[in-house]
């Protein structure tokens, strides 16, 4: 498979809002897993999603705060994520945030293509990590927008809508 995307863009794909408009009989074939990767996903109930206290880790004295540098090390190692709490932010902006967001991606599909990812950015808005013609895809739409460093964003790609976006 050939690898036309550089290390952290994306080659431009259809936008799913867009297939989903069309009458098909059936889902493209891009979109359909192989069975291959769908048994090795397993689900384990029993676990649950690492809870990082920001407030113990920047005060690192041993002690908890090292119990909490583990569990940072370990949910980076062995989820790739993690729950932050006690980061400072009001949940007035949090939630401002999401509803913008949601907002967002209730636009019609021609404004949000005014912020689509160009070929070999991973900016904007489309699918992300997408390197061939022939990859497998998620049945889903992204908006990635780079927030610092600041020499680093790229306006072009932040919605105008709604206003409080930005």
């Amino acid at each position: 498979m050939e690898h036309k995307g550089k290390e952290y863009g994306s080659i431009p794909v259809p936008n799913v809002q867009y297939i989903a408009t069309k009458e098909l009989k059936e889902i493209p074939s891009r979109y359909i897993q192989p069975k291959s990767d769908i048994d090795r996903v397993s689900i384990d109930e029993t676990r649950e999603i690492p809870v990082i206290d920001l407030q113990n880790l920047l005060h690192d004295q041993g002690g908890e705060s090292g119990d909490q540098m583990a569990t940072f090390h370990k949910a980076c190692k062995d989820w790739g994520f993690f729950q932050l709490i006690n980061h400072g932010i009001p949940e007035r902006i949090i939630e401002k945030i999401k509803g913008d967001t949601e907002e967002f991606f209730r636009l019609p599909l021609q404004e949000k293509k005014a912020y689509a990812q160009q070929a070999e950015s991973f900016h904007g808005y489309g699918q992300a990590f997408v390197v061939s013609e022939e990859q497998k895809l998620d049945w889903s739409d992204i908006l990635v927008l780079r927030t610092f460093p600041i020499a680093e964003r790229v306006n072009k790609f932040w919605p105008t809508s709604p206003p409080s976006f930005r």
